[in-house]
């Protein structure tokens, strides 16, 4: 298999994507019932926490909206650096929330100092953060930020979207002080797109139950209750579960320690390898992605048509997202991809750069 080096969907392992032919059965059946309620207790390893994890049946962008739904009565802090992030204040918005933005140009990290400052100007019920901005190949420091909110605002809840790097580093839940995290599978994961995975702690379900109008579809009460019982009030994705239920071993077997230092490792290698050349990151020292890097083009560097020089190997780079395309390419270095993938790309690129 000759990996795609794009941020989702990432290239799926031949034996999870097998475990989709499963055959069918009742969604409410005590066999059903038990390989939801075992993958959910499993995911709880990879989220570091105690607390609950519900497997809803939408992209990362429905728990981004589902955290909006719940957990604010009227007032949102949305963190905005990238494209994601901003989806996140135009969820706030389109639910009818006031939402604030902290806002920074799109390659720059959001601050702890900057939080600080805006929670002394006025009280938030949430603050959304991204963990890791696809768009930007930028990790905010999600660790710090949580320490100013509950020094300053300790009744502020704290929502995390961690779609792009859950699974490929460490994200602790718990030991944070995060009410509310997120991924979706097909990035880090290594599933095919359709579910997305949400860790939410009782602090937040007790937001929850005081907040009126939370939807249906994404009500965690709801969700909860079906949890305890069975799985979903809705009829789940079930050849995804079942993949999921599989490969969460596979990720375990091969070792969550052993896991981050490979996708680490691989970020190591891309920054300096760009570096070498004398091509920028783009992303600030301090504040890169262990699970993408992203490179502004040098003048001589054409994505799509590095995409046609290399496709006969069945190799594939991520142009820059959104208002970036063109403007800088995304190695994403994530899921089940390996150093010599990795080294395979690079290679490929500074022979097409030969050409040149």
């Amino acid at each position: 298999m000759s990996p795609m080096f794009v941020p989702g969907p990432v290239d799926v392992s031949p034996d999870v994507l097998q475990q989709q032919t499963k055959a069918m059965m009742p969604h409410r059946s005590k066999d059903f019932e038990a390989i939801f309620q075992r993958s959910a207790e499993k995911l709880k390893q990879i989220f570091y926490t105690q607390y609950r994890i519900f497997i809803m049946t939408n992209s990362g962008s429905g728990a981004q909206e589902s955290a909006i739904r719940n957990l604010s009565k009227e007032r949102v802090l949305n963190c905005v650096n990238g494209s994601f992030a901003k989806r996140w204040y135009d969820v706030s918005i389109a639910n009818g929330k006031l939402a604030d933005k902290i806002e920074v140009p799109m390659g720059q990290a959001i601050l702890p100092g900057m939080v600080e400052e805006a929670l002394k100007k006025e009280k938030y019920d949430l603050i959304t953060i991204v963990h890791n901005e696809t768009s930007t190949g930028v990790e905010n420091p999600v660790k710090e930020i949580a320490e100013v909110v509950q020094r300053v605002s300790p009744d502020t809840l704290i929502a995390v979207d961690a779609v792009s790097s859950l699974g490929g580093t460490k994200i602790e839940m718990d030991a944070w002080g995060l009410d509310v995290l997120f991924t979706s599978s097909q990035k880090c994961l290594a599933l095919p797109p359709g579910i997305a995975m949400i860790a939410v702690n009782d602090r937040a379900m007790a937001r929850a139950a005081e907040v009126p109008y939370r939807g249906w579809y994404f009500d965690y009460l709801l969700l909860e209750k079906h949890r305890v019982k069975d799985s979903t009030p809705m009829t789940p994705a079930m050849s995804l579960i079942y993949a999921l239920d599989f490969q969460i071993d596979r990720m375990l077997a091969e070792g969550l320690d052993n896991r981050f230092a490979r996708h680490s490792g691989m970020a190591k290698y891309s920054q300096e390898w760009a570096t070498k050349k004398g091509w920028a990151l783009f992303a600030p020292e301090g504040y890169r992605s262990q699970t993408i890097t992203v490179v502004v083009n040098p003048p001589t560097f054409d994505c799509a048509e590095f995409n046609k020089f290399i496709a006969p190997r069945n190799l594939r780079l991520a142009n820059g997202y959104g208002d970036m395309k063109g403007k800088t390419f995304r190695i994403a270095h994530m899921a089940e991809i390996q150093m010599n993938d990795l080294e395979n790309l690079l290679s490929s690129i500074d022979e097409f750069m030969l050409g040149k």
